[in-house]
């Protein structure tokens, strides 16, 4: 064809693509109310569902004329964010040691939330509250704690507690939890790529994307690793049987095949996913589904329920599901962190070719070996001590207090090499930062030693095993220190992250500590940066803080005016 038949047709095609686009939007964002806890779904109609079937095929006969069936030159346009899909969660609140003096949540080691959040800065937009998970922002650095000293115990645990950043009048306590690395080879891995291949993925930051960073992993694994590459749209299909990954040029050519079409029957990928894992399981290895989406399912199994239903009966067999999301406009965060959550994994969110090397090459281990699992925490405060506290993020990561020693609970997994923070705001007895008034009827007369602070309780289960083993420590008081300065570097970083994660989210409790005074904190403890993420930290503070400086335009003083006050 000649370059004017091209851009005829590439014209026509986007054409197509942007009235199914609008039909498609229209119809999820009229049905989105429905329900909070319900998977966005997509009823086309007769002439709208011809629209897409006439695309598909002409998009394939175009892509067929070239090597890895792209079009060059055609780019989708960004689609809108408003039809992104977060669970609202609201924020920890305080609570009076005296009355509930026990905090019990599971771990979460997964970073997609910090990832998300940097696409919405560089993309020039504060992110949506809800898309801010403050522990997944602090959690996505490592902070240098020393590790355990032996296989034994699957992780060491490390406490500090100083005066909060942004509150003068109280302290902040970190808990942490340092993974025990490999130093030899993984086992072998059986792995399963199950791609989303369906319209919604057509741009380069969906399935592009997907597969460069797809062929990063591949290129780490050895003979004894296996790879199987399942796809779905409007149906599922095997691209890939288990395959050695020895076998690379067969692999990458299965992945560059990859062509997009059709509606997302996102269940039944996961079932025929799950059955290609356990065709190639490998006794004593990893055995893992990678789901890569953009997380839209909108035809077959919808319900979130049910779908995570279905993850949770897999993950007994052995197969942990681990969620990588890509792309903007349609993306369903909830969806992909909840499946991970239930599936035993983890769940990133790859906004560049530098998050995918960071989450499948830098941090394998920690992505695909568990070492731990269904870790959880539990912090009893001595009132005596500690007047008042707050669980800084893991709102959605909350247990009962009797579901700590139930072993049928699901909880969080560890990944070797993982590195897990936990932060408390404790306001002790006479420091003056109390916030609530103690009851009129209560007992107000402390109990226990003025020696300790809190308890500290772990609980966590070796692969494999169905009783979990206990860690427990007590938190002196005498750990406590006096001033800010005197805390590790780590520390001051993770505090300044902190602040960050809960001033996207409105910054109910941390008294105005502004942009400026947290990059000077941020900046103080930057420490060593090998590879550049605290620096990029820095920018994206900047960034935020430049997007929440109001303009003073004309143009958008008369928008203001029509918008906010009507202007009479």
């Amino acid at each position: 064809m000649s370059k004017q038949q091209w851009m005829v047709a590439g014209a026509a095609f986007a054409l197509v693509t942007a009235c199914a686009q609008t039909s498609k939007q229209d119809e999820a964002v009229g049905g989105r109310a429905e329900s909070e806890m319900a998977v966005p779904m997509v009823r086309p109609s007769a002439p709208a569902a011809a629209a897409d079937m006439a695309m598909v095929r002409s998009q394939k006969r175009m892509a067929e004329s070239f090597h890895g069936g792209v079009m060059p030159g055609y780019y989708a346009p960004p689609p809108e964010q408003h039809r992104e899909n977060y669970a609202h969660l609201k924020d920890n609140g305080i609570l009076r040691a005296a009355e509930q003096p026990v905090s019990t949540f599971s771990i979460d080691v997964d970073t997609g939330a910090y990832a998300n959040v940097r696409r919405f800065l560089r993309q020039g937009q504060l992110p949506v509250q809800d898309a801010v998970r403050v522990e997944e922002m602090i959690n996505y650095f490592d902070y240098g704690y020393a590790p355990p000293k032996d296989r034994a115990q699957p992780f060491s645990v490390h406490t500090e507690i100083a005066p909060t950043p942004w509150n003068a009048k109280t302290h902040l306590l970190r808990i942490g939890l340092q993974g025990w690395q490999a130093s030899g080879p993984l086992p072998p891995s059986n792995l399963v790529f199950l791609v989303d291949v369906s319209g919604s993925m057509h741009s380069p930051d969906k399935l592009q994307l997907a597969v460069s960073s797809l062929k990063m992993l591949v290129q780490q694994l050895g003979p004894n690793d296996r790879i199987s590459l399942v796809t779905y749209a409007g149906q599922s299909g095997v691209v890939l049987e288990p395959t050695p990954a020895s076998e690379r040029v067969k692999i990458i050519s299965a992945l560059d095949r990859l062509q997009v079409g059709g509606s997302t029957a996102g269940a039944s990928g996961i079932e025929l996913a799950y059955a290609m894992a356990r065709q190639g399981n490998i006794e004593g290895g990893i055995n893992r589904v990678l789901l890569v989406t953009d997380g839209d399912f909108n035809v077959g199994v919808t319900n979130f329920e049910q779908l995570m239903d279905m993850v949770e009966r897999e993950r007994k067999d052995g197969v942990a599901l681990s969620t990588l999301g890509f792309g903007t406009g349609n993306y369903n965060d909830h969806l992909m962190e909840q499946l991970a959550n239930c599936g035993n994994g983890n769940y990133h969110y790859i906004d560049g070719l530098e998050e995918a090397r960071r989450a499948l090459v830098a941090s394998r281990a920690s992505t695909l070996l568990t070492i731990a699992s269904d870790v959880k925490i539990q912090v009893e405060f001595n009132p005596a001590v500690v007047a008042e506290y707050r669980l800084i993020g893991y709102e959605n990561r909350a247990l009962e207090r009797e579901d700590f020693s139930n072993d049928q609970v699901d909880a969080g997994d560890i990944g070797a090499g993982h590195n897990v923070t936990a932060l408390y705001e404790v306001a002790l007895v006479g420091s003056g930062g109390e916030r609530i008034a103690p009851l009129r009827y209560g007992s107000n007369k402390p109990a226990g030693t003025a020696q300790e602070l809190a308890h500290l309780r772990l609980l966590y289960k070796q692969p494999g095993e169905t009783a979990s083993r206990l860690i427990e420590q007590p938190i002196g008081r005498d750990a406590v220190k006096t001033s800010l300065s005197q805390a590790s570097e780590s520390f001051r970083f993770a505090a300044a992250v902190a602040a960050f994660g809960q001033n996207l989210r409105g910054g109910r409790y941390t008294e105005g500590f502004d942009n400026g005074a947290l990059l000077a904190l941020a900046r103080a403890a930057r420490g060593d940066d090998a590879d550049g993420w605290r620096s990029e930290f820095l920018q994206l503070v900047q960034l935020a803080d430049s997007l929440s400086q109001p303009v003073r335009t004309g143009a958008m003083e008369s928008q203001e005016c029509v918008s906010e006050r009507g202007c009479g």
